[in-house]
């Protein structure tokens, strides 16, 4: 759960993840980025409530796809067999969490990306216009360049196997909010094909750190990257040893 200014939502977003994750033996990490606000403290405070929550605190905001590298980082060193990101701000839902996760935990697939575009409902869950044709725009450019045939590359509640977080080198990708989509191209590209799942969209009064403009001009540069051969060339580089990650975690952390 990288979290970033969700002091005021996210003991909120914590109790909506079921019960039923945490008797199965489920590990919530939180993963505070350096926030200004008070979200280490209510981390913390969650975390002593419940042992099966940890949290990582960055010394130095390292961006959405810098706290998700520590979280999946922890995760691997804590032994987890499925990951699933889950938003702070409670956009996505927590309480579907486990049966995104089936697929993953069954061995059915090794990446799954909870989609608002399946289903046709996101316009009515209540995502802006601007929001949706960008989404759409982008997408249809993107799996005609990298051969996927994805409903949207643009949702951030993704869920992977250990196996797959194991061989692909994430270390290695941005780390901004383009991390879920260049892991999605990753997967791809080293024979991981992504399942989607329909999930509600959801857009309330949470405020997000994404600037769509940057962002679409971070998506155009990706698409660009890969068609230099940026990705299928790390692809080759070796996965960072256990004691690397390790390594790589402390220092992360405070």
């Amino acid at each position: 759960m990288p979290a970033y200014k969700a002091a005021g939502v996210l003991a909120t977003t914590v109790k909506r993840v079921p019960p039923e994750f945490f008797r199965r033996g489920g590990i919530l990490i939180i993963v505070n980025d350096a926030s200004p606000d008070e979200t280490g403290a209510v981390a913390d405070r969650l975390a002593a409530e419940n042992p099966a929550i940890r949290v990582v605190h960055h010394a130095k905001n390292k961006g959405y796809g810098g706290a998700q590298k520590s979280g999946l980082n922890e995760g691997l060193r804590l032994g987890c067999r499925g990951f699933a990101v889950v938003h702070a701000d409670g956009q996505y839902a927590p309480e579907l969490v486990l049966e995104l996760l089936e697929p993953i935990l069954s061995g059915e697939a090794d990446v799954v990306q909870g989609s608002r575009m399946l289903g046709g409902k996101a316009l009515s869950g209540g995502m802006p216009m601007s929001r949706y044709l960008a989404n759409r725009g982008l997408t249809l450019l993107e799996n005609i360049v990298f051969g996927t045939r994805m409903a949207e590359f643009h949702s951030g509640y993704m869920l992977y196997s250990r196996r797959l977080l194991e061989v692909l080198p994430y270390d290695q990708l941005q780390s901004n909010f383009n991390f879920d989509a260049e892991i999605i191209l990753l997967g791809h590209l080293a024979g991981f094909p992504c399942k989607e799942m329909p999930i509600p969209t959801h857009y309330g009064d949470e405020t997000s750190s994404l600037d769509p403009v940057p962002y679409g001009i971070n998506v155009l540069k990706m698409i660009g990257r890969h068609l230099a051969g940026h990705y299928r060339a790390i692809l080759k580089s070796p996965r960072p040893t256990p004691e690397q990650i390790n390594a790589n975690q402390t220092a992360n952390a405070i």
